[in-house]
């Protein structure tokens, strides 16, 4: 097989195997389970719980959905905590080495609202109970729990993901590089805070279909031969998707929750872990783009990689748009 025949399949199989992660990530696991908490109108600290699962035998067969803290008690269907209200661990041993997915929707009076989801190699949820005047210390759950949740959000934000990496294929040098990244996390921190806050409202549909929009343009950039403002400042361009991109974040912080005596603590590190997972992703693209250079196939594989980010992309852009217009 000649070396142009190879790199066209590498390209195809590329093409191919982002397309099915693009239609994976749409999928849900067949084992799934939901704990929803709603915290009563008249009675504080006494909750209506709800439980589904997907399998008849847990179904039917789990006689409570959770260890809770004391001094709560569950009597179905409520879920008393007394005036100290749900505050500690809640433990789910039945879920421990399974793989089904546990989704905990947990919402008070007040409207703050705690969601996650648990799954068996860590089963159990802290509820937060730390008084504001608590010091730093105290807050280790929280800047622990919010952090991760950042990076997990930014390696399985594949929108995300795919931008970080068109750009960091776009500039190539190291100060323009720094430049451009550091651009685009002041944008993002910008919106995502003032979009927390309640300082910004934007519909989640339009911005999310303008992110995908925003990998086209960059990666469109990468393979444009001509110059442009991409290519002389690229930190502009960077900043001004960053505001979109630091939206699309705020979407997925304020439906994950916020700790309400916490909010600044729980945004910043959430920040601060995306920021963690984003220089990861592009200390693996200098590592990956040091050993493409090594086998001499930069340019082939560069491309390859280019297009098939851009098809994924325009493949979003086309289903989010169309969400934009059908609702």
């Amino acid at each position: 097989m000649t070396s142009a025949w190879a790199v066209r399949l590498a390209r195809v199989v590329l093409v191919a195997g982002l397309l099915v992660a693009a239609r994976a990530a749409h999928g849900h696991s067949l084992n799934t389970a939901s704990l929803s908490l709603t915290e009563v109108e008249v009675d504080e600290g006494r909750f209506l719980v709800r439980w589904q699962a997907s399998s008849y035998a847990l179904d039917q067969e789990l006689a409570t959905p959770a260890e809770f803290p004391a001094p709560c008690r569950f009597r179905k269907p409520y879920l008393d905590c007394g005036p100290s209200g749900l505050v500690g661990s809640l433990k789910f041993p039945w879920l421990k080495g399974s793989e089904t997915s546990l989704m905990v929707d947990i919402e008070w009076r007040s409207g703050t609202r705690l969601l996650r989801v648990i799954k068996g190699s860590d089963p159990s949820l802290v509820v937060y109970g730390i008084s504001p005047s608590a010091g730093l210390r105290s807050l280790t759950p929280i800047v622990v729990d919010y952090t991760r949740l950042g990076i997990e959000h930014i390696l399985t934000g594949y929108d995300h993901l795919l931008f970080v990496l068109a750009l960091a294929l776009l500039v190539r040098k190291g100060r323009r590089l720094v430049a451009s990244i550091t651009a685009f996390t002041v944008a993002h921190s910008l919106t995502l805070a003032c979009a927390v806050l309640g300082l910004v409202r934007l519909p989640v549909a339009p911005v999310e279909a303008a992110i995908s929009l925003s990998i086209v343009l960059v990666c469109g950039e990468c393979l444009r031969q001509t110059d442009s403002l991409a290519r002389r400042a690229p930190w502009i361009v960077a900043f001004a998707f960053g505001l979109l991109h630091g939206l699309g974040f705020a979407s997925a912080l304020l439906a994950i929750g916020l700790p309400e005596n916490h909010v600044p603590t729980a945004l910043l590190f959430f920040n601060v872990g995306v920021e963690l997972g984003q220089l990861g992703v592009i200390a693996l693209a200098f590592a990956l783009r040091a050993l493409v250079a090594r086998l001499r196939l930069r340019a082939e594989v560069g491309r390859g990689l280019v297009y098939a980010m851009g098809t994924i992309a325009a493949y979003w852009s086309v289903d989010r748009i169309l969400t934009v217009f059908t609702g």
